[in-house]
């Protein structure tokens, strides 16, 4: 018999890119697949391979104004009406949450409604949501080892691993091609999904400052947000730099796996795609985060000498520019650190977690 999961998953690429291999591999399995997730998912939603995407009502907590607050509370209920309706609708099987503010609503109907469910974490930390719904789930999925969980929550773990898409297995069949001594050097740049102003303030200035010789050998590829665009791809064009600029790249994958050099943060996908693929890269782990799970995750590639992880306070151009000069003159160390990041894939992830998904089906006996 057919079974259905519907899976729920925050607005963004590091929520929504696990979610989206686990449908991928749920429907070669012969599941239907349903996605609940937010307003924020439109660019994703029409690849993601889903029979339907509903769009369920979610807030972020921000600070402690009363106002804010009593916003995201009714938000938040209202959310969870639209979920319970669309759970009472497809009695899906299993109720598979990534992380995010948009899952709450979906996983805490799960629960009203007696829905089994998992909960997984990309991170090294949990994040805040999850926490909040952890108690209530089935089993909770990990991409690595998690410490200081109560013997309530660490009973239900198993880890996984973080899922990756096909396009990142595809691509992983690539293998490293270290730049030659005065050869074409790939740079790629990204700061996640929504991409990052920080990275379009610091590289081109830093590209400036190499010598004319190492500029001519760079061939960049940078994803900037829309309003930075024009004003990064001037100096480029300027520079004589051959350079690619856009805000979003569909096959980041595959270009992830053509570079010499990932310049990039350090959210769960990021870092797990780069060690499935097995590609060097400078990591700026996102600061301010309330659990710094981005520090977190570079840790994982930076104890097997995969990555080089630097606080983004420490970052300047100066500093920059003599790290893409480094490594640009050392092919040996970039071939070593590919090698390292791929020695913690996890290309297997998805599959673990289908299997989780199809175990807690299984066990679920007699819906109330």
């Amino acid at each position: 018999m057919n079974k259905t999961v519907l899976l729920t998953a925050g607005g963004t690429g590091g929520h929504l890119f696990p979610a989206q291999a686990l449908s991928s591999e749920l429907a070669r399995r012969g599941w239907t697949v349903e996605l609940a997730t937010d307003e924020r998912a439109d660019k994703y939603g029409t690849e993601f391979p889903a029979r339907k995407v509903h769009i369920i009502a979610s807030e972020t907590i921000r600070g402690r104004n009363p106002i804010a607050l009593l916003k995201t509370a009714v938000s938040l209920l209202r959310g969870t009406i639209q979920a319970r309706s669309v759970i009472r609708q497809l009695k899906p099987d299993v109720v598979a949450g990534f992380g995010g503010y948009p899952t709450f609503p979906p996983m805490f109907a799960a629960r009203l409604t007696g829905t089994p469910s998992i909960l997984h974490e990309a991170n090294g930390v949990m994040g805040r949501a999850n926490k909040m719904l952890a108690k209530g789930v089935s089993a909770i999925a990990t991409s690595v080892p998690l410490g200081d969980l109560p013997a309530d929550l660490a009973s239900k773990v198993t880890e996984t691993g973080n899922p990756v898409r096909d396009a990142v297995l595809d691509a992983a069949e690539l293998p490293f091609d270290a730049p030659r001594p005065d050869g074409e050097f790939k740079l790629l740049v990204f700061g996640g999904s929504q991409g990052a102003r920080f990275f379009s303030d610091l590289v081109p200035p830093a590209i400036e400052l190499l010598p004319p010789d190492i500029r001519a050998r760079l061939r960049i590829v940078q994803q900037c947000r829309p309003e930075d665009m024009e004003r990064v791809q001037k100096v480029y064009t300027d520079l004589g730099v051959a350079a690619e600029c856009a805000p979003f790249f569909q096959d980041l994958p595959q270009r992830i796996a053509q570079a010499h050099l990932v310049f990039c943060r350090s959210g769960a996908s990021s870092v797990s795609e780069l060690s499935v693929l097995g590609r060097p890269s400078i990591l700026v782990p996102l600061p301010g985060a309330i659990d710094q799970d981005q520090a977190s995750n570079a840790k994982v590639l930076e104890k097997v000498g995969g990555a080089w992880p630097i606080r983004q306070a420490d970052l300047h151009p100066e500093r920059l520019a003599k790290e893409i000069e480094r490594f640009m003159s050392a092919p040996e160390m970039l071939t070593e650190a590919a090698r390292n990041a791929k020695s913690v894939a996890k290309p297997d992830a998805v599959k673990r977690l289908a299997d989780l998904v199809e175990e807690i089906a299984q066990n679920q006996g007699e819906r109330p």
